[in-house]
């Protein structure tokens, strides 16, 4: 994220550079060529008003036609030239005649009229010195732009490294915060959550009142959500530190979900939910870090359970597409909306149900997981019918399919 930021304000100073560069060559461009034609327009007049063909002013050439004698002073005159048709058209009407010619490799510009004496003028204005400063003055441009870019990559790298500069070490500092603290937290988490359940287990033997059970269960089950947590941040936060990626080894995702499955069936069966795994024989291999691959199961998993009511259903398929092992859970729960279907990756996204329907930051950390594995993850429901999660993942090239990781195979069907 660094890096892009980065990059980003170096593009954008980059870019204000480059355009005003441009903005400041294009207006003096525009004003260059519309001096240069007012001023040839000007002398072309007056040259065709008041000159004589024997002595035109440089680059022009003075045609006049009186009586059907044509004289055309005794310079060299530019082939194609005089233009008869034009000469013969105003002699008839006495109109005047404007035009722009390319011949001879260069530009005319043409101007026939009625002069004094009752004679039919032709003014002719050679522009190739004009074309030739607006080339310089273009070529000069482009230098400019150039040089321009220049300036403006090395003045946005340092203008982009001064600016990101306090956003790196803060997310750096936010990292080690988190990962340390989280490190920290999961030692006595973990023995709060054992103390728990030895005394929840205690208050089965000793046939506590049902509201004192049941109290322990819940603060068993509180503990170890506070432990999924930690968890989740020390995930997250190695993901954040290997963003091109997780180097890892071969992983049986068949395997490994239909073990994350079996963890789940004591949950299922204490709500009434049907659970199922259907997936192809063999293994379906991928090549990642086989606990972030759990995590990953496990959170589409515990989000199945959690918007699935009593009695309901939940089918987990496996199987290869288009060069990826795609995992599907779909379940017989609420649904949700389909336009917040992106938003649900979201870290901490409430849906539109109210506080107590709630995503937080398990499903941000699936996509996170799967995204660093090079995979793809989405959902689809509506509300009423449901919900589907599909995780991909690219299957893994046979020649690193050694040495899988199997996890626990266990059959798992209907319940």
């Amino acid at each position: 994220m660094v890096r892009r930021a980065r990059l980003r304000v170096s593009v954008l100073v980059g870019l204000a550079i480059t355009v005003l560069v441009a903005f400041v060559g294009g207006i003096a461009y525009a004003v260059m060529v519309h001096a240069q034609e007012a001023q040839v327009t000007r002398e072309l007049r007056y040259n065709a008003q008041f000159g004589t063909p024997s002595t035109p002013p440089g680059c022009t050439w003075l045609f006049v036609l009186d009586d059907g004698v044509l004289n055309d002073g005794v310079l060299k005159v530019p082939p194609g030239f005089p233009r008869q048709d034009d000469l013969d058209v105003v002699e008839a009407s006495g109109g005047t005649i404007e035009r722009e010619l390319e011949l001879n490799g260069t530009e005319y510009l043409v101007l026939t009229q009625r002069g004094a004496d009752d004679t039919t003028v032709q003014a002719v204005f050679d522009t190739r010195y004009q074309l030739a400063d607006r080339r310089h003055l273009l070529l000069a441009l482009a230098i400019a732009e150039v040089g321009g870019l220049l300036a403006a990559a090395f003045m946005g790298l340092g203008v982009g490294r001064g600016t990101v500069a306090p956003l790196a070490e803060a997310l750096a500092r936010q990292r080690r915060f988190v990962t340390d603290a989280s490190h920290e937290l999961r030692t006595p988490i973990a023995r709060a959550h054992t103390r728990a359940q030895l005394l929840a287990r205690w208050a089965k033997a000793a046939d506590l009142p049902d509201h004192h059970r049941d109290g322990l269960d819940k603060l068993v089950s509180s503990i170890r959500g506070l432990g999924d947590v930690v968890d989740d941040l020390l995930l997250s936060a190695r993901l954040s530190r290997q963003p091109d990626g997780l180097a890892g080894r071969a992983v049986d995702l068949a395997a490994l979900a239909e073990s994350a499955v079996a963890t789940e069936n004591d949950r299922a069966d204490e709500r009434r939910i049907t659970l199922t795994v259907e997936r192809p024989t063999g293994p379906l291999v991928v090549v990642g870090v086989e606990t972030a691959l759990r995590r990953a199961v496990d959170e589409l998993l515990a989000n199945a359970m959690r918007h699935t009511p009593e009695g309901g259903r939940i089918d987990v398929r496996l199987g290869l597409r288009g060069g990826c092992v795609e995992l599907t859970v779909a379940d017989t729960g609420e649904g949700f909306d389909p336009i917040e279907a992106d938003r649900l990756f979201d870290r901490f996204h409430r849906g539109q149900d109210g506080p107590e329907r709630r995503f937080g930051l398990g499903l941000a950390l699936l996509r996170e997981v799967v995204t660093s594995h090079g995979g793809t993850v989405d959902a689809f429901s509506h509300p009423g019918k449901g919900a589907r999660f599909t995780l991909r993942l690219p299957v893994a090239d046979p020649s690193t399919a050694t040495g899988v990781v199997p996890g626990k195979a266990i059959s798992t069907g209907p319940r």
